[in-house]
């Protein structure tokens, strides 16, 4: 009896830069057909798409889609007849005093960083559980894990996705689908210019590890939880340098 394959189609999320551009290289080199989306960087991402396309002879879409936008998700998905991986990356920072945060910058980084989830995973899901596989990777971060100051919103909007991640996981374990997360410390990432020269060298003196990770490590793992046991679900795995 002849097997059939099970295809290789990912989504990522906000992949213009930084951790979402490592991934979907990664993913690339692993022979994924690619859907890449980026809500303002249209032609970085473009560049990006054909120079995938071009080196790993993979079919790759670049999409401009906001993510924090119920419609525009479904515009993106309307584009997408099958999936199997789904990476969900796109995120916003905020740094400031709580009380000093508006309400539109609060509502703007929940859409983005947590209500983006659940705009993506409901339209990826019943794709998903056709063959019953299938992969759920939302990019955390280890403020999530453990809070921090001046980035409150951020914080909690990171604690959601931990949250949703075990909470999905242990909808979807009986179907076969695995949901996990990666809790990134502080990434090499655009994200991170707004810190002074000074001030990352304190962060950097404060990770054991004595550095700041890159995007390909974040990637790397991201790999690594494509391979691993069917049992791997619900888990936040943390990568930081062991700095929390």
């Amino acid at each position: 009896m002849q097997q059939t394959t099970t295809p290789k189609i990912a989504l990522v999320t906000g992949a213009s830069r930084g951790i979402g551009r490592a991934i979907a290289e990664a993913l690339a080199a692993e022979g994924y057909r690619l859907y890449l989306t980026c809500k303002s960087s249209g032609e970085d991402l473009t560049q990006l798409s054909h120079q995938l396309s071009e080196t790993y002879h993979i079919e790759s879409t670049p999409i401009a889609a906001d993510m924090g936008d119920a419609q525009a998700v479904e515009r993106l998905f309307s584009q997408i007849n099958d999936l199997t991986l789904l990476v969900n990356n796109a995120g916003v920072s905020h740094i400031g005093l709580l009380h000093q945060m508006s309400l539109p910058e609060w509502q703007n980084l929940m859409n983005v960083n947590l209500n983006a989830l659940f705009y993506t995973c409901r339209l990826a899901i019943p794709m998903m559980l056709k063959r019953h596989a299938g992969k759920i990777i939302n990019i955390s971060s280890v403020w999530g894990n453990v809070g921090a100051s001046m980035e409150v919103a951020y914080a909690a909007s990171k604690g959601g996705v931990n949250a949703f991640t075990k909470a999905l996981a242990k909808e979807l374990a009986p179907s076969g689908i695995q949901v996990n997360a990666i809790a990134c410390g502080v990434i090499d990432t655009d994200m991170n210019r707004c810190f002074s020269p000074e001030e990352l060298e304190a962060l950097r003196s404060e990770i054991p590890s004595d550095r700041i990770g890159q995007p390909e490590e974040v990637a790397e793992l991201v790999l690594s939880l494509l391979h691993a046991p069917a049992y791997l679900t619900g888990q936040i795995i943390t990568l930081d340098g062991g700095w929390t």
